[in-house]
């Protein structure tokens, strides 16, 4: 059994060694969401695009204002009005001032906004009950936030609602992005039916690849599910060979261990794959099996992975070790390792020491950081039940039986993509 960290090395290197996979296309800007930058891209614009006012109020000249007060106001003529969206026609001279709306263009002349809450109108006349606290206030200069030219998004990013803003800000409405990993996905067992199906003595619904479709979904993949072949050897070989034909990943679940009817590995070495891991000191998730096979026409690496077929062991081994390979073969040049946070656990934890435990439960932010809630009932990798509406999984090391409640214990979040 490889050691965890051991194996999450070989395949992140793996994954390094299948990056090329993702070719880059051009989508459109609501089309960009979710999906990662290829290239960096950058503006010819300034942002702002030009002086503008941050508030509702008066363009001003900073001299003509500087000394103003409620017993000694400012007097100013009002010679414009500057609407959002509109070109100013006039140059603010001494003693004027022009009416302006937020994100107004500055008329020329004028460096200095005066908020309307503190100015009255009388005969055509501008008040200033209150002098600025500097000259600029409330004006947002041309390229204050971001000048033409310079770096603005880099290759590797998630286009979430903050970054699609920020293109849509700067006109670009073409998006490079990185083409997403297409993910086989094919369950075996002869117990399994699909959900629609009516269960016969002896079988049960095939809960593993809707669970993945939606698992590979969040981690920036396409799931490509090919249902669920039954436990015989030419029937799995058709089944992983034509998984290898149409996907860039594909997972498996059932049938990598050591039982009469498990057949993974064997199958793959008849395929010429070539198996980098055959079993992994983590529980759940033991009988975990990667492999690579190389597509001679391409030059292109698919990359296997033969999860165990436990519900539970299928989802904990997917969030250690599949999910952060999507990641990175999706083009994600960081953060796409799991993240693990310290938390104080509020029940005992208990291993027997001889893998890495993960153990499912809630992680609960508090005021001096974080807290984990273990999920109540039994751990077992059948037991799929208590795993819902978990959010994290805590961590006992090799080597350790018990952390006791109120101890420190690292956690691993779930479940976010």
């Amino acid at each position: 059994m490889l050691p965890v960290k051991e194996a999450e090395l070989i395949i992140l290197n793996l994954a390094d060694q299948a990056s090329g996979l993702s070719d880059v296309e051009s989508v459109s800007l609501p089309e960009a969401a979710g999906r990662i930058l290829a290239t960096a891209v950058t503006s010819d614009l300034n942002f702002p695009h030009w002086d503008n006012s941050a508030m509702d109020g008066y363009a001003v000249r900073y001299e003509d204002v500087s000394g103003a007060e409620e017993h000694q106001p400012a007097l100013l003529q009002l010679v414009a009005e500057i609407g959002a969206g509109t070109q100013p026609h006039v140059s603010i001279k001494a003693g004027q001032a022009a009416r302006i709306l937020t994100g107004a263009m500055m008329p020329e002349g004028a460096d200095t906004v005066i908020i309307q809450e503190v100015t009255k109108i009388e005969n055509n006349q501008v008040v200033i009950l209150k002098a600025p606290t500097s000259q600029g206030e409330f004006v947002r200069y041309g390229g204050q936030y971001y000048k033409a030219g310079e770096p603005l998004l880099d290759a590797g990013v998630v286009l979430n609602a903050p970054e699609i803003a920020v293109l849509a800000a700067v006109g670009c409405h073409q998006i490079p992005v990185y083409r997403q990993p297409k993910v086989a996905i094919l369950s075996t067992g002869n117990e399994l039916v699909t959900p629609e199906k009516t269960l016969s003595s002896g079988q049960i619904f095939d809960s593993n690849q809707y669970a993945l479709v939606a698992a590979v979904k969040n981690a920036g993949g396409v799931p490509v599910p090919l249902g669920i072949v039954k436990d015989d050897p030419e029937a799995l070989k058709l089944a992983i060979s034509q998984a290898l034909e149409t996907a860039d990943i594909v997972l498996s679940t059932g049938g990598v261990s050591v039982g009469d009817y498990d057949y993974v590995e064997e199958i793959l070495s008849r395929l010429r794959g070539r198996i980098h891991i055959s079993s992994v000191a983590v529980k759940p998730g033991k009988p975990l099996t990667v492999a690579t096979f190389s597509k001679p026409e391409t030059a292109q690496q698919v990359l296997y992975f033969g999860l165990p077929g436990n519900p539970v062991s299928t989802l904990v081994t997917f969030w250690r070790f599949v999910q952060p390979a999507i990641k990175k073969i999706a083009g994600l040049s960081n953060n796409f390792e799991p993240i693990f946070l310290p938390a104080i656990t509020r029940q005992d934890l208990r291993s027997d020491g001889k893998r890495e435990s993960y153990l499912w439960g809630k992680l609960i932010p508090v005021k001096q950081g974080f807290e984990f809630e273990l999920a109540g009932g039994t751990h077992a990798s059948a037991n799929l039940i208590n795993l819902a509406l978990t959010n994290s999984l805590a961590v006992v090391p090799v080597g350790e039986k018990l952390i006791p409640a109120g101890a420190e214990v690292q956690v691993m979040q779930i479940g976010n993509g």
